[in-house]
Formats: C-alpha cells, structure tokens, sequence
C-alpha cells in the first residue's frame, strides 16, 4: 500500500456523514425505479498485492462506495504501481427476495475488474464509469454469500480517465481507483421491465419498453391510463406542461406488467438552434434562451469522485441557481444516475462532457492553441486505433445511459483536443445516437467542420467572438480567476488564471468580466457561456466556492444581477 496522501479538508455533508454512510440507502437508479433493493454499500474487507490471483486473508476495511484514495473511504491512500485491488463481502438475503432472478449491480469500477460469487467468477468489466451488471443468481447459495472483487487500475491511457493523473498538479486530480459507485442487488420477476428509452419533444413522450411481458399500462401520477400496444407508447398530455430551469416540471409514472412494477418520470422540452435577427440562437421550447454555466467538476475533498451524501449535489446545484446560473457544464466525468436526476427536479440544464482518454501533451494540446496555434491535421492526433474504439464505444455507452435525462441538452466530445481524432466522424455517430440534443464537437479549439457551435475557450484576456462561420457561438470556458482563502486550501501550490488577494478585488474582477466584457457579446450572437468553475478543486482555486464548499468568494446577490443582465440583454437582442 501506498503512503497516505489525503486532504484534511472535510465538507458540510462529512459533518452529517462522518462514517460514510450517506449513500448506503440511497436507490441508485431515479429513472427505473424498482421494489428491490439490497444494497450492498458499507464496509467491505480490502487489500492490496501483486498477486492477480484473491489472496487468503484482508487485513483491512473499507467503507464502499469510497475510492481507497479518499478519506472518506478508511484508507486514504492509492494502490501501488500494478498492484491489484482486493474486495470481499458477506451478505445474507432476507427472506422472500428472490423473485426469479438476482442482479448484481455496480455503479462504476475503476479501471478493470473482475467479480466472483462463491468463488467463481461471474463476469468482468473495462473502463471506469460506466454502470455494470451480472446475473448471479446461480451463483447463489441458501444462508450466506460471498462476493469477492479484483480491481487494477494502472490510468491506462486507452481507458477514459478524465482528469485524473498518477503525478497529481495543477489542472490534474488524484487519481481514483476501484469500487467508487454504489454496489446492490435487486430480484427480477419473470418477464421483468429490463429497461426503458425515452424521448420527448414539446407536446408529447415515447416511452418504449424493453420486455417479453404481454399485458402492459402506463399509469401517470393524476391516474391516467394508457395500455401499450406493442413495446412502444407516445403520451400527449392535453395541456403539456414544459420543462425549463424556471419550471422544472416532471411527469411521474409507473409502468405495470402481469409479473412486474417500475416507476419512472419523463419531461416535455426541446432544444435547438435558429437564427434570429442574423446572428443563430439557442432556443428552449420554442424561446430564445442564454445558458449561462458553470464549469462543474465533481471533485470534493473527503470522497474525491462522491459528494459524502447526494446532498452534496444538491448542495452544488442549489448554489448555482442562487447565484442566478441555469446551466451546469459537467466536465469530463460521468456522475451517479442521482446527480442527473436532481438536476432535473431542480432544473438545472446540464451540458455534459465526454470522458476523454488518449495521450495528452501540455505544449501541443494547450500552450500552442492557448497562444492561437488551433490547426492541426485531425488524422496526426490519437493514432491508437484500440484508443479510438474505447473512446467511440463509451460516447454510444454515455449516450445510452443518460439519454432519458430532461434536463441534459447539450453533449461536449472533445475537449481542447485531448484525445480528439476525426471529430467530424464522431459528431456524426453522436448525431445518429441522439438527435434530440445539440452536440459541441470540438470544445475550445482543433475546430471540424460538424458541430453545433462555435465553440471558445478564452483565458487570460477579454472574451470576444473569434468568428462568425454560421454556427452558434459558445464562450465555453473563461474566467478561471483565482483566490486563495486560508483555513480552506487543500494544499499550499496554486493554480488559476489571474490571482486576487482580497475578496473584494475577486468580485469586481468576476462581475466585470461579465458585466462588461461578456454581456456585450450577447447582441453579437453569443448564445452560451461557461465560467471557470463552481468550485475549487485540489490546487486549482478558481472556484466561486471553496474545495471544502464552506465559503462563498462573492456575493450571492451582484452574481445573480449579473447574470438576470445577460439574460434581459439576450431579450433586448431578440426584440431590436
């Protein structure tokens, strides 16, 4: 086992949560609700070793869902270069649980994986962020089972990664390693509802259904009825009720087979682009809208990939709408099916990223383009043909996993070219998956021809419309700007933009990046922006708030006012 290597910081929900226990009864799946669930979270035997094969004896805990990397975990520390990671647990169902079969279910294990049950193995896993599953039901036996996980994770490049990095540092996190998402079970009746896809546009919802059951209804939360004819159904309510950031509004439901029961929820929403007055707009349900984002990064100091509780999500999205935000960009990280599904009751649209994998080089993928050297032949980049598949393969997995998701509008597929390769080719496959969203192809530079957006990252000076080629212009990162507040620092090196001393001069730098350099470009067809970021996050301090979420760098009320003007200023461009 590695040195320990933990930040003393510790967030408002680790007050609640001290021992680890605020996912543990937590359903992990909002969107397919089922009257089954076992969860399997809690302190789990853990070890480290060299050896691939399960070794005898643990001589550790750890508190699952946790990466042994955080300090809500019990470990606080990495595994070692090629080491493996050893998982084991007992468990004992409760009386009348099997109903046919049994599903073992893992939110996401980082980077590959192995998974036994009564010592044989059930299956395997790659990559490290995307939802899994077995049918163990076989493997069972009466009393009590045992499950036993071997997890490695060595940041293999050819994974998606995000921003995690061996040699941790400026822009680049502690890495996480092995189980960091809820473990549970759930039993399955015969002909169960394996699974649901939805997609919506302003007037209705089609919900199709994936089961061999053949009496079927949908029943909404007002009590009406509709049968299914086949395995699919479109609900037109009489009087739609849209989803928007101001009027979050979710359509309950529940669907009922002869054997089986879920309860799910979809909303009525559309976006698109159109030009308006010459200059191209995003528009929400047939209304012009400025997104105005933060960048979100998902990173917290005592569980690094989890909030300590869902509340620290909610926590991060309810300060965002107060700070007059609509917008979240969820960067390169794949949250819990629970985030996603608070942003939609909440409504806050999320704009998400993919997980970029593939070799990053600091002089070529930032330093040139940050000083305008953007041109790069797309067939030079990201050459490893196996790279390129598991890339590709996890954008369709993204898609499918997020795509009942009202308040997810926008997906972002590369960004400032780390990893990218052939980005006209991948918009395209994007494009094909999922229609009913805007997708921005090549975020910050290395433009393709196919994208939804002019899409900008501009630090160290003044916003501005780099160019108008016909597409909608998205300033999609800016800011970063930096101020460090003592008692409140993971570490003592600093990372940011433009640093400030006091938090005053921090304000007015922030307001007036957006009262007088970012409103203008509105009338000039800017139709989104991303601020750099909610949060801080390790060394980086260019969050609005701290790492530990327990101090606010502004006022709440002047970054509300600015952004309620970039919104009437969009209104004022629209109606000239």
């Amino acid at each position: 086992m590695a040195d320990k290597k933990y930040s003393t910081l510790t967030t408002p929900d680790y007050d609640k949560f001290p021992n680890g226990s605020g996912w543990d009864s937590v359903y992990p799946r909002p969107g397919l609700v089922r009257n089954s669930f076992f969860s399997l979270n809690g302190y789990w035997e853990y070890g480290t070793g060299a050896s691939s094969s399960f070794p005898d004896d643990l001589t550790e805990k750890i508190r699952v869902p946790f990466p042994p990397e955080s300090l809500l975990s019990g470990i606080e520390a990495s595994p070692k270069n090629n080491e493996y990671m050893y998982y084991r647990r007992k468990f004992e169902l409760p009386e009348d649980f099997i109903k046919d079969r049994v599903i073992l279910h893992f939110g996401a294990v980082d980077q590959v994986c192995e998974v036994f049950v009564s010592g044989k193995q059930v299956g395997k896993n790659e990559g490290g962020y995307i939802p899994f599953s077995f049918d163990i039901t076989d493997y069972l036996k009466e009393g009590e089972n045992e499950i036993h996980v071997i997890a490695k994770d060595s940041l293999d490049k050819k994974y998606p990664y995000g921003k995690q990095a061996k040699k941790r540092g400026g822009m680049w996190y502690t890495p996480v390693s092995g189980i960091w998402q809820t473990v549970w079970l759930e039993s399955l009746p015969e002909n169960p509802i394996r699974g649901i896809k939805i997609t919506s546009d302003m007037t209705s919802a089609t919900v199709e259904i994936d089961t061999d059951a053949k009496e079927k209804k949908l029943i909404l939360s007002d009590g009406t009825e509709y049968a299914f004819l086949g395995n699919s159904l479109r609900i037109e309510p009489s009087e739609a009720h849209l989803w928007s950031p101001s009027d979050p509004y979710l359509y309950e439901f529940s669907i009922v087979t002869e054997t089986d029961t879920i309860e799910s929820y979809f909303a009525l929403r559309e976006i698109k682009i159109e030009e308006i007055n010459g200059k191209m707009r995003t528009i929400l349900n047939n209304k012009p809208i400025f997104l105005s984002a933060l960048l979100d990064q998902g990173y917290y100091p005592d569980g690094i990939f989890l909030p300590a509780s869902p509340e620290g999500y909610e926590r991060d999205i309810t300060l965002a709408k107060e700070l007059g935000f609509n917008a979240l960009r969820k960067h390169i990280k794949i949250e819990p099916m629970v985030f996603y599904y608070l942003c939609d009751k909440l409504g806050m649209v999320v704009m998400q990223d993919m997980v970029n994998n593939g070799r990053y080089s600091f002089l070529f993928d930032t330093a040139l383009p940050t000083l305008g050297f953007k041109r790069v032949l797309p067939t030079l980049r990201n050459r490893d043909p196996e790279a390129r598949s598991i890339f590709l393969s996890h954008m369709e997995k993204t898609a499918a996993l997020l795509y009942n998701t009202p308040s997810l509008l926008i997906y972002t597929i590369f960004n400032e070219g780390w990893g990218q390769f052939l980005p006209d080719e991948a918009y395209e496959k994007l494009k094909g998956i999922d229609p009913t969203r805007l997708i921005d192809a090549t975020s910050g530079w290395f433009y393709g021809e196919k994208s939804d957006f002019n899409s900008m990252h501009i630090y160290f000076k003044a916003p501005r419309i780099e160019k108008d080629n016909g597409k909608a212009m998205f300033l999609s990162e800016f800011g970063g700007f930096s101020l460090r507040c003592e008692g409140h620092l993971f570490g003592k090196k600093n990372y940011g933009y433009s640093l400030f001393k006091s938090e005053e001069a921090f304000e007015d730098a922030v307001i007036k990046l957006f009262e007088n350099d970012t409103l203008p470009l509105i009338e000039k067809g800017l139709c989104m922006s991303v601020y750099t970021q909610l949060s801080d996050v390790e060394d980086e301090t260019n969050g609005l708030i701290t790492y530990d979420r327990r101090k606010l760098k502004l006022s709440s009320e002047r970054m509300r006012l600015a952004n309620e003007a970039l919104y009437k200023a969009l209104n004022e461009a629209i109606n000239k």
